[in-house]
């Protein structure tokens, strides 16, 4: 018997997600990030008896709520999507008929006060998915020089005032430890003169910290090349992205992976001699109707881009 429980949120793109894994009744298939099971639930509302369904999540608290999902056919597992191959190696899966990523952060992860991934409230500055181990943000402001600091806001948040956010932390933590984003927030806005109507100064750092703390963007790097090796012929590859940081990880290695080798200049090579790339993208990129960033306003940046295996 399956009881699929109630979803905790609405999971952005969920029906275009998974009508793009063109989902088989009998097919394996592997949802990266689980968040609270929304794309999950879907694709296993699709499949058979016989099909079966990889979930991981590296949050702890994602793998708790999974429990509410009493289904023989899905395999749910704590770990990080970087460690795909690890994971599917442990399950017995071979290859798989279709992989989806919904990146970033989930709302859950956002509205917990206690995770210190949102300026809203005043909490401990965590700000890991992982709660169990690894650096807190933190953490990492109470150690690394200010050049780290710099370089992390800028390079991940795309932040034009990192070098005064970077030299106003290392002032401050020399009176006190900045533990909480009550604290943070507060130097930041101090130190950043202006910013983009409707949008808190300190929105960028602390996507910058987030990003860092959690390797997002080193994560991608690494399960994108291991989706592709794990993709059945025909398979399919579906990632959603939020920021323009990770949608130019996915895009360039979807375009990479989806075009004829390069010729070497000056060799006597034929184009008929050369590997033939190994995905193929499918349609354009799709973006939330105005209908779902009206009722969920965090939709409003999702891009989703579908490869197939070929």
């Amino acid at each position: 018997m399956t009881d699929m429980g109630a979803p905790a949120h609405v999971s952005v793109l969920l029906r275009e997600a998974v009508e793009a894994l063109a989902v088989r009744a009998d097919g394996c298939y592997v949802d990266c990030t689980f968040g609270r099971g929304g794309h999950s639930r879907e694709i296993l509302a699709r499949l058979g008896g016989t099909g079966r369904l990889v979930a991981l999540d590296r949050d702890p608290e994602a793998i708790a709520a999974g429990a509410a999902i009493r289904d023989a056919r899905l395999t749910l597992v704590h770990a990080p999507f970087g460690r795909l191959v690890e994971v599917l190696d442990a399950a017995g899966v071979g290859k798989v008929d279709g992989i989806l990523l919904d990146l970033g952060v989930s709302s859950p992860q956002l509205d917990t006060p206690e995770r210190g991934m949102s300026f809203r409230f005043d909490a401990p500055l965590d700000m890991r998915m992982d709660t169990t181990q690894g650096e807190t943000a933190a953490d990492f402001l109470a150690r690394a020089e200010q050049r780290e600091i710099e370089r992390v806001v800028r390079d991940y948040g795309e932040e034009r005032f990192a070098h005064a956010i970077a030299k106003a932390v290392v002032a401050a933590r020399c009176e006190y430890r900045i533990s909480t984003t009550g604290q943070l927030a507060a130097l930041v806005e101090k130190a950043v003169r202006t910013r983009e109507p409707g949008q808190h100064p300190a929105t960028r750092c602390f996507q910058a910290l987030r990003i860092h703390v959690n390797r997002e963007l080193e994560e991608l790097s690494l399960v994108l090349p291991q989706c592709m090796d794990r993709l059945a012929s025909g398979g399919r590859l579906a990632v959603i992205s939020f920021h323009s940081l990770e949608d130019r990880i996915v895009k360039r290695f979807m375009r990479d992976q989806s075009e004829p080798p390069k010729l070497p200049t000056r060799l006597p090579v034929r184009a008929a001699d050369m590997a033939p790339p190994g995905l193929r993208r499918i349609g354009k990129p799709i973006f939330p109707a105005d209908a779902e960033v009206a009722a969920n306003p965090r939709a409003r940046s999702a891009v989703l881009r579908v490869v197939e295996r070929l």
